[in-house]
């Protein structure tokens, strides 16, 4: 058994273990069907995993494409990402008892202080009141990731369609998206340190990292392996693959393994004990 047949038979055995845990998980929430606008949000969430995981897999199966269907692959993730985070709020909102659009905002949470930090003090006051303008606001920078990731795809996939995509082009891109995405996550971070004492009967800090941690390790490993390639330490000379495929290939396998984990932690984070009728949490409740 060579490399590549080694590293292709142990992706898949990770691929079916995220496969197995998510599928089992969401399995639990349906038989445990009670909450439907708090459960199809974290289906939705917990399925954030295995299409990371099948995604990356297809990358290393097919690790000889174009530039443009490794592009499209890691386009179905992070489009997925803006939606896991719409909805990751949205179940915030819903646990709450928070309605936006019908201007619902509990009575006891109103006039609670909202501290922004660097950058935003640039555009914000460094403490402002929580209100329903605000509470919209945060809402806002979440949801401009979902419309701004799709968008900014299309156009790049468009572009190396046509073969005017230089280097310039595609940095734009990339900063564009990374000031998108941090935006949508501090909001993300303002909204738990504000509601954390709400929140703590729900474990919104492991739902949280859940969903981040998908974000930081896909990112910043991509960087790092973007660096090690410019300085030379990842190199190809005993592969089959040039050093830009052999990056690819790096980035997929290490996703892969690291959404086993991550479909793990959401066992614990994402449970449906509490919505099992019976449940010891229902039993504190009466």
């Amino acid at each position: 058994m060579d490399r590549g047949q080694f590293t292709l038979m142990g992706s898949t055995v990770c691929v079916m273990l995220c496969l197995h845990f998510s599928i089992q998980l969401v399995t639990q929430h349906y038989l445990s069907w009670k909450k439907p606008k708090e459960q199809k949000a974290i289906i939705i969430i917990v399925l954030m995993a295995p299409l990371y995981a099948v995604d990356s897999y297809i990358g290393l199966l097919d690790i000889r494409g174009s530039t443009t269907f490794f592009t499209f692959l890691d386009s179905i993730k992070e489009c997925y990402e803006a939606l896991v985070m719409a909805k990751f709020l949205s179940l915030m909102y819903t646990y709450l008892n928070i309605s936006i659009s019908k201007n619902i905002v509990p009575d006891t949470i109103k006039g609670r202080e909202i501290h922004h930090t660097f950058p935003m003090t640039l555009f914000q006051p460094h403490t402002v009141r929580l209100d329903h303008k605000n509470l919209k606001l945060l809402k806002d920078w979440t949801l401009q990731f979902v419309v701004i990731r799709p968008v900014c795809s299309v156009l790049m996939i468009t572009f190396q369609l046509l073969d005017i995509y230089p280097s310039w082009l595609s940095w734009t891109f990339t900063i564009i998206l990374n000031v998108s995405v941090s935006l949508a996550l501090y909001s993300l971070v303002i909204f738990y340190h504000v509601f954390a004492k709400e929140l703590a009967p729900h474990k919104p800090l492991a739902k949280f990292l859940c969903v981040k941690g998908i974000v930081f390790f896909c990112f910043w490993q991509g960087l790092v392996l973007d660096m090690l390639v410019a300085v030379g330490v990842v190199k190809s000379n005993h592969f089959w693959l040039d050093v830009e495929h052999l990056e690819e290939a790096l980035q997929n396998m290490l996703v892969i393994v690291e959404m086993v984990f991550f479909s793990l932690l959401m066992q614990y984070a994402y449970t449906a004990e509490p919505y099992r009728v019976g449940s010891v949490s229902e039993k504190k409740k009466e």
